[in-house]
């Protein structure tokens, strides 16, 4: 049997995970008519000694369903992608192309490729060895924390940390100390600061290009000629020359390696 394409496995861990929920759910359907109750209990159920019940654990993943769409878009390298990607259109001058859905889109699967590794280390080191017996749900995640806490961290500055510390009331902390409550903020306001430094260096040349046809316009006494409607066609000229969208992705993924 062919393996499937490695930038797909998330699609499959995903499927993996809801599979073991949607049989337990049917197979009670199928052997009794009375309503499915839900009995909370932290002991450890039948989930064996030291870990949480399944009750537990099936309310743990619905929250992690219901906040997934938060956690793409702060916790991983969707909010440089998109943000940068809407500076194109609107450095160009065409706000409306593409349209929001493609930019969407391809920031969506563009976030998918760079956080490939990330997701093959959670697969490797928490789901796996959870799916297997091997370790119990708190210690699973725990382990799944670790690799997006270290891409974050890799991606933050340090006195954007610095200052959340500073405003939690904490002292000096190592790296590997850092809660949760502190690197994610300090990981989003990062990345807006970077997003915003790629977006004004992607403005500069089209902003040539506006100078350039306004003082052109003015030296030939076309006062009443907007110059947006002239450099309009230089700037995509300038773009689909130089293969702009393909700088602008190379860019973006190059810019989460280093």
């Amino acid at each position: 049997m062919s393996t499937p394409p490695k930038p797909c496995r998330w699609l499959y861990r995903a499927l993996g995970l809801l599979a073991p929920l949607l049989f337990a759910v049917g197979a009670h359907a199928q052997g009794t008519a009375q309503p499915l109750k839900l009995n909370i209990d932290l002991s450890g159920g039948t989930a064996g000694i030291g870990d949480l019940s399944v009750s537990v654990q099936i309310v743990i993943l619905m929250t992690l369903l219901t906040l997934a769409p938060s956690i793409i878009m702060l916790m991983t390298s969707f909010t440089r992608i998109v943000i940068v990607l809407g500076f194109v259109r609107q450095a160009i001058g065409v706000p409306s192309a593409p349209s929001n859905q493609i930019v969407i889109g391809l920031s969506l699967f563009l976030t998918f490729f760079v956080m490939t590794p990330v997701v093959d280390r959670i697969h490797d080191d928490a789901l796996q060895p959870y799916f297997d017996g091997q370790i119990k749900s708190v210690e699973a995640l725990q382990r799944a924390q670790e690799p997006l806490k270290q891409f974050m961290l890799r991606q933050t500055r340090t006195r954007d940390i610095e200052f959340f510390l500073e405003l939690g009331g904490y002292g000096p902390t190592p790296v590997k100390d850092l809660p949760m409550r502190i690197v994610i903020p300090a990981f989003v306001l990062s990345e807006l600061q970077t997003a915003f430094q790629m977006g004004f260096l992607i403005f500069l040349p089209f902003l040539v290009i506006d100078f350039l046809v306004s003082t052109v316009l003015m030296a030939l006494g076309m006062m009443m000629m907007p110059p947006t409607i002239v450099a309009l066609p230089f700037k995509l000229l300038l773009f689909v020359l130089v293969d702009g969208w393909e700088l602008v992705v190379r860019s973006l993924v190059q810019s989460f390696t280093q």
